[in-house]
């Protein structure tokens, strides 16, 4: 059974729903064969990405940047993980202030030295939170999952 392993950092009611939103997506009823793991950065570690054979990550666009916890997270697995998750299929959602480009093209670099295969456009939600954050969280959730179960991912 494929494993999806979801790392977000929660730190409003906004970003919590977003989370929640893609946790449903790839939990949904019609995905029945893919393990789900969800962890927040602090708690995640190396054996939760060396289980996983999909990632989604959140975060927050802190000072036109990831958030601090995406950040350590980042920091613990890295080495640990550089040669052993190679080719991982992840995915990225952004909940922005302002554009959020800072924080994708950080995170983008990072995961280019992990050599992980983005499996689509990372979704940046910015501005006001909206309704349709939802929608396009769970869409990713779902998307994710669906097609670690195809094997497709």
């Amino acid at each position: 059974m494929p494993r999806l392993l979801i790392v977000s950092h929660v730190p409003s009611v906004n970003t919590s729903a977003m989370t929640d939103a893609v946790v449903s997506g790839a939990s949904h009823e019609d995905i029945s064969g893919v393990d789900l793991r969800v962890r927040n950065p602090f708690e995640a570690g190396v054996e939760d990405v060396l289980w996983a054979d999909g990632l989604i990550l959140g975060t927050t666009e802190n000072f036109g940047y990831m958030s601090g916890a995406i950040k350590d997270f980042f920091e613990r697995i890295y080495y640990p993980c550089l040669d052993k998750t190679e080719g991982l299929p992840y995915a990225l959602f952004i909940r922005a202030g302002n554009d959020g480009l800072g924080a994708k093209t950080s995170i983008e670099r990072i995961i280019k030295g992990l050599a992980w295969r983005a499996v689509q456009e990372p979704l940046i939600c910015s501005g006001d939170y909206q309704e349709s954050f939802h929608e396009l969280c769970e869409e990713l959730g779902m998307t994710m999952a669906a097609g670690l179960e195809a094997g497709i991912f």
